[in-house]
């Protein structure tokens, strides 16, 4: 086997946390005010000497956005990260990335690294469009020759020729992306990495975003890709990593790892049930589906089971389907 282009070992990231006590009274005596700035200087000189982040707030408390990481990811693979949101998707993206400095453990990174996180990351907004391919291009160590013979094909794709000699903080935020993955696609990276950022995009843009990155896994490229668009991340990748509560529960083939993120959600799904009223003395107590997963354009059969705590009659009800936040369908159910 071929040496791995991503190594990670034993990461975590720990991030430290301030939180206000329940709301003071309204008249607080002089001594406690005291007492209470003279706790937090002590709190704060002591995290300053041992050179820990100084954080606001009555309790402070260590989060783990990601505990015990390990995987290696060999050249040429592309890897669909998934997992619910807070899973620790992001921050593992922006410590490949090299934006965050790991709390545990080591990264190893075998060639240059092109990232798209959200909309802004490596633009400078005094800059032009044209002026932030270059940057772009020199922070990956390509020279002025090699980033002209690209600029054209980047310009294309990102369809902003009449906008390349506008500073970028005119941009609209597609038009940020759009330039954005272009610069990121066409730089030739060996690693690229990719985030829900393209959910900005229209339609059209994301299809051309997935060609492009089965383009360039195709010229043996590595592509890390986080979505919650699972056909999309089913059609581009080869492999999974299925992260919960920072920590990893499957990494694998990417069909076993979406299989393990359907079984772990309907597991949550089914123990909450029970806890989701929906008025009127009406409980929703369990729905399944009768294919699982559902694949995108496919029939399936919904079962929903509600639970009523006195007789009624239902006179309307509908179904609304949502792809994150945005509401994507209704479906009547009288």
């Amino acid at each position: 086997m071929s040496r791995a282009i991503i190594s990670v070992e034993d990461l975590g990231k720990c991030y430290r946390v301030g939180h206000q006590t329940a709301q003071r009274e309204r008249y607080t005596a002089l001594r406690d005010v005291l007492a209470r700035n003279a706790v937090h200087l002590l709190r704060k000189t002591r995290d300053l000497l041992s050179g820990r982040q100084i954080v606001q707030g009555d309790v402070v408390e260590d989060f783990w956005a990601l505990k015990d990481v390990s995987f290696e990811v060999q050249p040429g693979e592309v890897v669909g990260i998934i997992g619910r949101n807070g899973a620790g998707k992001s921050t593992l993206l922006k410590i490949l990335s090299r934006i965050t400095e790991p709390t545990t453990g080591r990264v190893t990174l075998r060639g240059r690294v092109a990232s798209l996180l959200e909309v802004g990351t490596g633009f400078h907004p005094e800059l032009t469009g044209r002026e932030n391919i270059f940057l772009n291009g020199a922070i990956l160590g390509m020279t002025r020759a090699e980033i002209r013979g690209k600029i054209d094909e980047i310009v294309a794709f990102a369809e902003v020729e009449k906008f390349l000699d506008t500073p970028v903080k005119r941009y609209s935020s597609g038009m940020y992306v759009r330039l954005a993955f272009a610069v990121a696609a066409h730089l030739e990276p060996e690693i690229l990495i990719v985030d829900e950022v393209l959910a900005v995009g229209d339609m059209e843009f994301q299809k051309k975003c997935l060609g492009k990155m089965h383009e360039v896994a195709n010229y043996g490229r590595t592509v890390l890709f986080v979505s919650h668009n699972l056909t999309a991340v089913k059609s581009l990748c080869t492999k999974g990593l299925f992260l919960k509560d920072g920590r990893i529960i499957n990494f694998a083939d990417v069909n076993n790892a979406i299989e393990s993120y359907y079984s772990e959600r309907n597991e949550h799904q089914t123990s909450n049930a029970n806890e989701t009223a929906l008025g009127s003395g009406l409980r929703l107590k369990n729905f399944e589906f009768e294919t699982n997963p559902v694949e995108s354009g496919a029939a399936s059969v919904l079962t929903i089971q509600l639970l009523a705590e006195q007789d009624l009659r239902i006179e309307e009800a509908a179904l609304l389907l949502y792809n994150g936040p945005t509401r994507v369908g209704v479906i009547d159910l009288r």
